[in-house]
């Protein structure tokens, strides 16, 4: 049962906590709430949340425990539900770098309890699926609110939805974990390019995870950005599982560099055409693509340096997409084609990176 529940809390602290601030940005957006740079820095606030509680656990994996993991749980719902106050764009900043700091606790520790698991793959491929439900869910969510309903109703609905997906995660046995280190000469080179390489995934990515719903928005299409939403979320279900028997019959490294490298293609299509088309096929490959990383990632990095990679890794990670943002908000002016470009260029390094840690 521990990795349906390890889902089910993925689901809440990535799927609804971290993502459902991207089907809402628009709504948001259109209701006057904010613009697109105060989207960006309210993004990266929650970014920035994410990476200080990963530095933390990467720092002190002793607090890695129940009572940790309980309280950052009840701090995601409470942040969400606050999220409704029309309070100031620096309010909403703070409530999302709660957030983030809560995501990234119970990030690390769902990941930890799938990595403990005596069958560590096949738990890390549910458990992980459970991110791509929770992104499903909020776009639904968003497209059923439609227009007919207002966005503090919205950040409402999502923090409920958090603390129902929450309620079987509490059960979790949480256990605090070691700080990596990698001993072996191999290992301390593999273990260097693959932080550079998922520090990588976390800048590029990061860009398409946020502003994609919000680029395909228009006039004319008032739904296409939220439904792209829940393509991405649906492709990103059973992704994780796809990738595993990748690893398997190949390697996690080379199922890591193909998961790049369609990801880098995802960032293209948005960056070179508007088209419904390619908007869908964007959206597939990302959901289908960013889940499964994460899942390779921490997997080779266990097998470099034990199950503290997860905690180091996601720090690198949580660095990448606090930049991310950032580093594209004074191209947002006049639409996001050169941002997802930037991503583009992002992920084929990330790509080339993680090429080398194949041939280590």
């Amino acid at each position: 049962m521990s990795p349906l529940r390890a889902a089910s809390g993925l689901a809440a602290a990535m799927g609804v906590g971290r993502f459902a601030f991207t089907p809402l940005l628009p709504v948001m957006i259109g209701a006057g709430r904010l613009d697109a740079r105060a989207g960006a820095a309210v993004a990266a606030a929650n970014y920035a949340g994410y990476l200080l509680g990963a530095l933390l656990l990467a720092r002190r994996p002793d607090l890695n425990g129940r009572i940790a993991f309980h309280a950052s749980a009840a701090a995601l719902a409470l942040s969400e539900a606050l999220m409704a106050w029309p309070a100031p764009a620096a309010v909403a900043a703070a409530l999302r770098s709660i957030a983030g700091v809560a995501s990234a606790v119970l990030f690390i520790g769902c990941a930890s309890v799938a990595a403990g698991h005596e069958n560590r793959r096949r738990a890390a491929g549910i458990a992980f699926g459970g991110i791509g439900g929770g992104i499903a869910l909020t776009g639904i969510l968003a497209l059923i609110a439609g227009t007919s309903v207002s966005w503090q109703l919205m950040w409402l609905g999502a923090a409920t939805l958090t603390a129902l997906l929450l309620a079987p995660a509490l059960r979790l046995e949480v256990r605090p974990a070691t700080r990596a280190a990698a001993t072996a000469a191999r290992s301390v080179r593999a273990w260097r390019l693959l932080q550079g390489t998922y520090f990588l995934e976390g800048l590029g990515y990061i860009v398409i995870g946020t502003f994609l719903v919000a680029a395909l928005q228009s006039p004319g299409h008032h739904s296409l950005g939220t439904l792209t939403w829940v393509v991405v979320g649906i492709a990103a279900a059973p992704a994780t599982l796809l990738w595993d028997l990748v690893a398997r019959r190949r390697s996690p490294e080379t199922a890591l560099v193909l998961a790049l490298a369609l990801q880098c293609v995802s960032a293209i299509l948005p960056a070179i055409s508007t088209g419904v088309v390619s908007a869908l096929i964007s959206a597939a490959l990302f959901g289908a693509t960013f889940t499964g990383i994460t899942m390779l990632a921490i997997e080779v990095g266990g097998e470099l340096t034990g199950p503290g990679a997860a905690a180091t890794l996601t720090a690198g990670y949580g660095l990448g997409q606090v930049l991310g943002p950032l580093a594209v908000t004074p191209v947002l002016g006049d639409g996001y084609g050169t941002a997802f470009a930037i991503a583009a260029v992002i992920l084929a390094v990330a790509t080339a990176a993680a090429l080398l840690i194949r041939r280590t």
